[in-house]
């Protein structure tokens, strides 16, 4: 099994579009440093700071797809762990835990 490389571009780094995370990061330091490097910050606001008129919360709810999805592999004890000592057979139980999670996902869909 091998596995596939992104290849290197030459030029300057590329930084994403956005960056988003929760509201622990939610102050003036992290929101700064974001737009220096042309990210726009969609980080929700705590209670004792004014709103953001520019949040999308539609990013924001796309976050949390990735939260929950980290969060179901953390049960994967062998996942979290990293018991094998072979980056080759960590990456095939990676493989089968996400097989595992779409067969899961999938007879859910379909119903009794």
């Amino acid at each position: 099994m091998q596995r596939a490389r992104r290849p290197r571009q030459a030029g300057r780094k590329r930084w994403p579009e956005s960056a988003a995370a929760d509201k622990g990061y939610s102050f003036p330091g992290v929101r700064a440093w974001l737009r220096r490097h042309h990210m726009k910050p969609v980080i929700p606001t705590r209670k004792d700071q004014p709103r953001q008129e520019d949040f999308d919360k539609d990013t924001y709810r796309r976050r949390n797809i990735i939260e929950r999805v980290v969060g179901w592999f953390k049960w994967c004890r062998a996942l979290a762990t990293r018991y094998d000592k072979l980056a080759v057979n960590y990456v095939a139980l990676w493989m089968v835990a996400n097989i595992q999670y779409l067969l899961r996902n999938y007879l859910e869909a379909l119903g009794p």
